[in-house]
């Protein structure tokens, strides 16, 4: 039996992980630790109410369960509450992370953690595992310097790099680019959406199904999940509006320098994603393909 720990199991990735890695109750025992009640509307599972930014707490428990893999999907990651509240963003994103991996350390468990396309400058966009980090903004250094400290240890680790994360689980906390977008044309309200910033936007649950196959292979080292297709942000809501046949006119394209964001954001991301095709044998489609999968799935 491989035990596994999903920190943020009542996050959108946490659920989608826990609804994935439950199919296969013979092969893995799962422990979901997140604060607060249990928000999966499962029970199939040993759920562990916990404030991972308590130290001991963190660390007895995981001594205590000796999972095999730690999947590392908490993190404070609106990015402009992490301008404005530094302190609190470092615990989260860099501090735990460093709690985790000596806990792995001791205890002999591969960590899998989640990073951002945040971490580049969005000057060239397509990037590689490789390419050279300039974060922008301090989320972005936040998760560059998470992503260091497990580099420097001598842990087994995979770090998953992603972009603009969507999807829909049980008990939704917060909001994404595709339910909100659909929401706001579905009640007929116009919206202005950035035409200059690029992303491909990438789908929970391939971004479950990524950390399942890196811990399936124990894979090492940095990968980078999205869909295969760069598109500007005004883009992406244009194709959430034919996908739901919803009314395209109400999106207004609008550039970034007239929103006045806290934290700067960069410009175009997208990823390199041979590696991820090579190595995890992981082929993402393109975003049209996964919004009609998503769709499908909200019927």
């Amino acid at each position: 039996m491989i035990k596994v720990v999903i920190t943020g199991s009542n996050g959108l990735l946490g659920q989608s992980l826990l609804n994935l890695l439950l199919k296969e109750k013979e092969k893995y025992q799962i422990f979901g630790f997140s604060r607060g009640k249990n928000r999966s509307g499962r029970d199939d599972f040993n759920y562990v109410s916990i404030d991972i930014t308590e130290e001991p707490n963190l660390k007895s428990q995981l001594q205590c369960i000796q999972p095999n893999f730690i999947i590392n999907t908490a993190a404070m990651t609106q990015v402009d509450d992490c301008e404005n509240n530094k302190e609190n963003c470092d615990l989260l994103n860099v501090t735990v992370v460093k709690w985790l991996a000596e806990v792995s350390n001791e205890i002999n468990a591969h960590l899998i953690h989640l990073s951002t396309d945040f971490i580049f400058d969005g000057v060239k966009g397509n990037y590689k595992e490789t390419d050279t980090a300039n974060p922008l903004s301090y989320y972005g250094l936040s998760k560059l310097k998470s992503e260091e400290v497990l580099v420097k240890s001598k842990i087994d680790f995979t770090i998953i790099r992603t972009i603009l994360v969507y999807g829909k689980v049980f008990d939704m906390s917060r909001s994404n680019i595709v339910l909100w977008v659909k929401q706001m044309l579905e009640d007929k309200k116009e919206i202005t959406i950035v035409n200059d910033q690029y992303r491909a936007p990438t789908y929970v649950e391939d971004l479950a199904l990524a950390c399942k196959i890196s811990m399936d292979k124990k894979a090492q080292g940095i990968y980078h999940i999205s869909s295969n297709t760069l598109l500007s942000v005004y883009e992406i809501a244009q194709q959430i509006a034919a996908t739901f046949n919803l009314d395209k006119s109400l999106i207004k394209p609008i550039s970034t320098s007239t929103l006045n964001q806290i934290a700067p954001r960069p410009a175009k991301t997208g990823f390199n994603l041979t590696k991820t095709n090579k190595e995890l044998n992981f082929y993402p489609k393109s975003f049209k393909e996964d919004l009609q999968k998503f769709k499908e799935t909200l019927i």
